[in-house]
């Protein structure tokens, strides 16, 4: 373990990472930061709230702030890619605060903002560039900007860069960037795709892996409460009562879904707001700025609006729905337990949801504690298939209808018909 004093990095970010607190490095930085500065691609997996923007932005601020001479009109030095406008946004403030009194120029390219302001920023040239991966694409396709004097690549939140379909987007912008550069690339999870992306981009990588992939960080206290979907509203209110002004985010599955459950806890008296798809860019923004001072102490969201938070004192994530993809949960309970502190990560589960529920504790190789309902676990789960006589499965029909039309009597009629072109013949 090293602290950062020990590391060949200027003066200047030593003296600002004094100002700003930092002294010990996490786990992913401890292992992160030296094989970075000299030179190697990194493959690393950690949870979120883990530190891993330093982990890669301490060597590339290295790097800028020793280049000779600022970036020609149109070039970029460094790129990070990054999946949502939210995670953008908190990379760009978080490296904005050590270029404090220098003249390294910091530049966010997103969607949902303006294209020909973002044209105008780009035109005077970049150190750094943080961009969503559709809207660079957008500004290479109108020459706005050239990435060849770019020989840094930064990938963060990978698996979810995946999860979003960004693959071909990738595969459009990595032939634009300048030869030989490093590539350092981040993730939560390490799905099988993972595997593929990081040996297309990375060449002979670090691996560093400071937990399992999928486990969930150890101060994240987790449970689950068995319940109909009709109770939800009432045991979502008994868990935000119990603590008023505790920061508490709330996951649901759909923009309309998320966007009724934030007004219906405002009806109810409860500071909330809310962030999703339908959402423009200045809501959000305003909605996570309102979360972050605490004029609204709930904010409700859906996955892919939420994967950019970084908000330390985030107490609560409550699952209100369980997300259809597992690895999300990961992602979703990564938003409390921030820069060590600790949290708490309860999941609401209706019978539906039982089965999005085992698939979550197979990725994570554990079982989520039961806090309530463990009674009704039983009635919940899905009945076996009844056995034939000879101890074979029936398959299982569900709620077929019976065949055939009903007889006058009320019953279906179960006799063998033979058809011949879409005739019926008689007996």
């Amino acid at each position: 373990m090293f602290d950062f004093e020990m590391l060949d990095l200027p003066a200047h970010l030593k003296t600002r990472l004094k100002e700003l607190n930092f002294s010990e490095p996490t786990p992913i930085q401890n292992k992160a930061i030296p094989l970075a500065l000299s030179g190697h691609d990194i493959l690393g997996l950690a949870q979120t709230g883990t530190g891993k923007t330093l982990a890669f932005g301490l060597p590339l601020l290295n790097h800028v702030l020793n280049a000779a001479g600022k970036p020609e009109p149109k070039t970029v030095k460094s790129l990070i890619l990054a999946p949502t406008r939210e995670l953008v946004n908190q990379i760009a403030e978080s490296l904005k605060q050590f270029t404090v009194g220098t003249k390294v120029r910091v530049v966010t390219v997103v969607g949902g903002q303006s294209i020909n302001k973002q044209i105008q920023l780009l035109g005077r040239g970049t150190d750094i560039l943080v961009a969503t991966p559709g809207r660079l694409i957008d500004l290479l396709d109108r020459r706005a900007v050239t990435l060849k004097q770019a020989h840094y690549l930064v990938l963060d939140e990978a698996d979810q860069m995946l999860d979003l379909g960004f693959i071909h987007a990738l595969r459009r912008i990595a032939p634009e960037l300048g030869t030989p550069r490093q590539t350092m690339l981040f993730s939560a999870t390490m799905p099988k795709k993972m595997e593929e992306l990081s040996s297309a981009y990375l060449t002979n990588p670090q691996r560093i892996q400071v937990s399992p992939p999928g486990k969930a960080a150890d101060k994240i206290a987790q449970s689950v409460h068995f319940l109909a979907k009709a109770a939800k509203p009432g045991q979502l209110r008994d868990i935000l009562r119990q603590d008023m002004d505790a920061k508490t985010l709330v996951f649901g599955r759909t923009k309309h879904g998320t966007e009724k459950l934030m007004k219906s806890l405002v009806a109810d008296g409860f500071k909330a707001v809310s962030i999703h798809g339908n959402k423009s860019q200045g809501q959000r923004d305003r909605a996570i700025a309102e979360f972050k001072k605490g004029d609204a102490n709930i904010l409700c969201a859906t996955d892919v609006a939420a994967r950019g938070i970084d908000i330390p004192d985030v107490m609560y994530v409550v699952n209100y729905d369980l997300p259809e993809v597992a690895d999300n949960y990961v992602h979703r309970i990564g938003r409390t337990a921030r820069a060590g502190r600790s949290g708490q990560a309860i999941t609401l589960c209706s019978p539906e949801e039982i089965p999005l529920l085992r698939d979550i504790e197979k990725v994570m190789k554990t079982q989520v504690p039961v806090a309530s309902g463990e009674g009704m676990l039983a009635g919940f789960e899905a009945p076996a298939a009844p056995q034939k006589p000879n101890g074979k499965k029936r398959p299982n029909r569900g709620n077929r209808p019976a065949r055939g039309p009903a007889t006058p009597g009320g019953k279906p009629d179960f006799r063998k018909r033979r058809r011949s072109g879409g005739q019926k013949k008689s007996a």
